[in-house]
Order: structure tokens, then C-alpha cells, then sequence
């Protein structure tokens, strides 16, 4: 086998996040269905399980030798989505709660440590360090794809989806009629951390 730590990184997010829907299937859904489906309404849950989908594929062709530039481009857009909620963790919502956010934040729950946590960063030596291939401005541009579609899908469920169907401002987006300047905000965060890694690509 070729590229072994690498293959390792990736696996190490594919199964703790499998590990982690398993655990709240067995554990919360039977006794809090509703819980169980609402996990999947935070972009924390969604970027995890997109990156993990990512990880798996790299992990399979990395084996193998060769990982294919469609393949760590999804790999790379997954990373992405979990630095940003990372770096949303501890730069937006860790100041806002202060002291004791680490014990909110990464220990309220088995899975906020991990996805908090522990993938985004399993997940960015993976792509920085063993799968350094270089990164021109265009190919980071599609690093911003996952949280404008979710920003789009999160406005949409809070304000216009039917009575039945619709969300609550569980993030506080539309807190003061403002949520396209905080949908903007998030594009640009998005943005941002795209840039970022691009930098540590061409390093």
C-alpha cells in the first residue's frame, strides 16, 4: 500500500464520522426520532459528512497510488467546509460564550469534539501536508460552493418554507431582518478560508 499516512488521516475522518450518524441513530433516534433528523439541519453535521465522503474517496485512490484531480478537488471543497466550521467555533462562537466555551463547544456532546475538532484538523494535515499539489485561484474558488448552497437552503427553511416544514433561526441569521448580510458574511468566510488553503497548497 502507497501513501500510507495519508490513507490513514482520511480513514480516521471517514469512521469517526460513520461512527458518529451510527451513534446517533442508536442512540438518539430511538428515543428522540426528531432529534435525530434535526442533527442534520447544522452545517457543522453536513460539512463532516461531506468531508468524510471526501476522505473515503481519497483514501481509496490514495491506496491505490494516484488520487485523481476530481477527487482531491472534492477532497479540498470538504476540508474547506469543516475549517470553516472550525473557525467559526472558536473565533465567533467561543468569544460569545467565554469562559467555559470549551466544555460547551467540544464537550456538550461526543460529537463536538470530533466535529468540531479532531476532522477539521485530521483533515486539513491530509490535504496540506500529504496531498500538496498546488492551487491556482480558480480551482479555490469552488471552496465556497457548500456554504453559499447551504446559506441558500437555510434562508429558504426559515423564511419561506411552509408552517409544517420550516426551521427556526436556530443560528440567529435573520435576527434583525438582516440575514443577506450575514448570508454575505458567510460567503466571504467561506471565501476566505478557500484563500487560505491555497495559500498552504502553494507553500
Amino acid at each position: 500500500m502507497k501513501n500510507i499516512p495519508d490513507v490513514i488521516l482520511n480513514l480516521l475522518v471517514f469512521l469517526s464520522t460513520a461512527g458518529l450518524i451510527v451513534w446517533l441513530w442508536l442512540l438518539v433516534h430511538k428515543t428522540m426520532p426528531g432529534k435525530f433528523r434535526q442533527a442534520f439541519r447544522f452545517f457543522t453535521t453536513l460539512s463532516n459528512i461531506l468531508c468524510a465522503a471526501a476522505c473515503f474517496l481519497t483514501a481509496v485512490f490514495a491506496a491505490s497510488g494516484e488520487i485523481p484531480a476530481w477527487v482531491w478537488l472534492f477532497k479540498f471543497i470538504g476540508t474547506a467546509a469543516v475549517t470553516l466550521t472550525m473557525l467559526t467555533v472558536f473565533l465567533f462562537m467561543a468569544p460569545s460564550i467565554g469562559k467555559g466555551w470549551a466544555k460547551e463547544l467540544l464537550t456538550g456532546q461526543p460529537s463536538d469534539f470530533f466535529m468540531h475538532l479532531v476532522n477539521p484538523v485530521l483533515a486539513l494535515v491530509s490535504f496540506c501536508v500529504f496531498e500538496r499539489r498546488g492551487m491556482t485561484f480558480l480551482q479555490a474558488l469552488p471552496g465556497v460552493i457548500p456554504i453559499i448552497l447551504y446559506g441558500i437552503l437555510y434562508a429558504y427553511k426559515v423564511l419561506h418554507a411552509p408552517e409544517g416544514k420550516r426551521w427556526e433561526d436556530f443560528y440567529g441569521f435573520a435576527r434583525g431582518g438582516k440575514i443577506a448580510v450575514t448570508l454575505a458574511g458567510l460567503a466571504l468566510g467561506g471565501f476566505l478560508v478557500s484563500m487560505g488553503l491555497m495559500l498552504l497548497q502553494n507553500i
